[in-house]
């Protein structure tokens, strides 16, 4: 069970202040989510990606620049297992950057991939036929169809241009919500900022394109 986090702006902005408020949201969430973390960040209409085994508060933020659109994943491994590098999030292709947070029980279905949220993300990009808000919606009806259990599924696809949240939670409301506020930034993450609140709960089996 990780904290996701993502940041989408007109103008530039500066990555570390929000990494920084990530890493507390992260620190002292009631989950552990010290198993490594990683972000992809557009910087010039280029992305840049990022990955440690290190947890996101221990890790130097300062070296993080200016980005209209950040993506960030702190790491929570199911049963402590697979923890290494290649196993954080963010996970990518050449258009498409996806992160996850919740768990599945009783999985049936055929995708490669090293845990179980990249399969997801395979999963639903194999559906992409020019149109990924129809993917998403097609591979998570599956999903749902073929697992004895989804306790939570809160997922972010984003391109250059949108972003696509589902979020879906069959318990622990507090901890699954997905939050977001809209003013000078698009801010998406797991939990409120410290001290903040100016923020909206996503509804929950729902999927939101921004």
């Amino acid at each position: 069970m990780c904290r996701l986090l993502l940041v989408k702006s007109d103008e530039l902005f500066e990555a570390k202040t929000f990494l920084e408020k990530f890493s507390e949201v992260s620190k002292n969430s009631s989950e552990f989510q010290g198993h490594g973390w990683g972000c992809s960040m557009l910087v010039e209409n280029e992305w840049k990606h990022y990955k440690s085994i290190k947890p996101v508060w221990e890790d130097d933020l300062s070296k993080f620049g200016k980005a209209s659109l950040l993506i960030a994943h702190a790491r929570s491994a199911f049963n402590d297992d697979g923890i290494s590098v290649e196993n954080n999030m963010p996970f990518y292709d050449d258009k498409y950057i996806f992160i996850f947070n919740g768990e599945l029980r009783g999985v049936k279905i055929k995708s490669e991939g090293r845990i179980g949220a990249e399969k997801i993300f395979n999963f639903i990009i194999k559906f992409d036929k020019g149109n990924i808000e129809e993917a998403i919606i097609k591979g998570v009806n599956i999903i749902n169809r073929r697992t004895a259990y989804v306790r939570a599924m809160n997922f972010i696809i984003a391109d250059k241009e949108n972003v696509y949240l589902y979020s879906k939670f069959g318990e622990n409301p507090e901890y699954f919500t997905v939050h977001f506020k809209s003013e000078k930034q698009l801010v998406i993450c797991s939990e409120k900022f410290p001290g903040e609140n100016d923020w909206v709960e996503i509804e929950n089996n729902s999927l939101n394109k921004f």
